[in-house]
């Protein structure tokens, strides 16, 4: 079986090395005492994030009481600091440091340096937004790459695994000042961050974005590789000025015909393969974007839709045979429930044409 990621990422080794490091920097740390508070009898059985907050309440136990001397410590063993232990530092910032933004926000600039402080700046934008968007712009003007990413990153209206951000959620504009800023960025790590972030504001402001991407469209290779991540929602929705802005064909001259399941009574855990005729209606070679959808049934009875890529091609006028298997292998992302599942097959953005099968246990 494979290991988990709470026990890959921050084994016990890496405590302990952790607890070596502060005593390097802060030589009255107790790292011997640190270490056994952290890994108790719950350490084996607690979540990743657990792990983390657990980690930050020990922490405290053997740092100096005063809050500017603890962080300190902190920042100083950045450079000695670069496994998944470091999401600890901003952690400490964000529990211990709510009360002290003069040295809580500097903190989080150099503490991401050596992890990310993505997590940590979350209740700060909660707690005042334009105070903290003001730190987060000028972030986004430093030398450092893993700040500047930082500047897009932690403000991001949709940030996986991190507490919301309401207001950003219904009104972005304290972060397009941001993204401008980074939108060419020399760095691959910055530039996926912003399309990410717009990618955030597209399922809440698809006008908006794509007003954003029409006007950074050409400007680089940088900015047109953003822009294509950035409103990759937007096209698996089949938004009409997201296909147009792209350059694909209108799907009306398209048609799919003979789609064909391999077995339409497979069970979970067997592969199938599915073929489709498309025929193509107009004048030139242009860009097709091919996918398919496929409604799995949840444990509830229910069914949710989930998009495929198939690919992303030009293709010349007429008749093409288009192949593709798909799994029902069960994953750690994704459990199989038998019962009926009906798969669509997407043109442009449009359904074009869809089968059932059912699958049994």
């Amino acid at each position: 079986m494979a290991e988990k990621l709470k026990d890959t990422l921050f084994p016990l080794e890496k405590v302990q090395l952790f607890g070596s490091v502060l005593k390097e920097v802060y030589p009255e740390f107790q790292s011997d005492k640190f270490v056994a508070a952290v890994c108790d009898q719950q350490w084996p059985d607690r979540e990743l994030k657990e792990k983390m907050r657990h980690t930050t309440l020990c922490l405290h136990q053997f740092l100096p009481t005063d809050f500017k001397q603890a962080v300190d410590i902190l920042v100083a063993i950045v450079p000695k600091v670069t496994g998944f232990e470091a999401i600890v530092l901003p952690d400490y910032i964000e529990v211990y440091g709510q009360d002290d933004w003069d040295i809580s926000l500097p903190a989080l600039g150099e503490l991401t340096k050596c992890g990310s402080s993505e997590f940590g700046i979350r209740p700060f934008l909660n707690k005042d937004l334009e105070g903290a968007m003001k730190y987060m712009n000028c972030w986004a003007d430093d030398a450092d790459f893993k700040v500047r990413r930082f500047a897009s990153e932690g403000c991001r209206p949709r940030l996986p695994w991190a507490s919301g951000v309401p207001a950003l959620k219904k009104d972005p504009s304290l972060i397009l000042p941001i993204l401008e800023k980074l939108k060419d960025d020399p760095e691959e790590f910055v530039r996926k961050s912003v399309a990410n972030n717009l990618n955030d504001i597209s399922k809440g402001h698809p006008e908006l974005v794509l007003e954003i991407c029409e006007r950074w469209q050409g400007l680089s290779k940088n900015t047109d590789w953003i822009i294509k991540h950035a409103c990759r929602t937007l096209l698996k929705q089949g938004n009409k000025r997201a296909m147009l802005l792209f350059g694909f064909a209108n799907p009306e001259l398209m048609k799919v015909e003979k789609l064909e399941l391999s077995d339409t009574a497979p069970k979970i855990g067997d592969d199938i393969t599915f073929s489709f005729e498309l025929k193509l209606d107009i004048p030139q070679k242009q860009k097709v974007r091919i996918e398919y959808i496929v409604h799995y049934v949840k444990a509830n009875g229910k069914t949710l839709p989930k998009v495929f890529q198939i690919k992303e091609v030009e293709m010349q006028p007429g008749q093409h045979i288009i192949t593709k298997k798909h799994t029902f292998i069960n994953m750690s992302t994704r459990k199989h429930y038998p019962g009926q599942h009906k798969f669509e097959i997407v043109i442009n953005g449009e359904v074009r044409t869809e089968a059932v099968l059912m699958l049994h246990s």
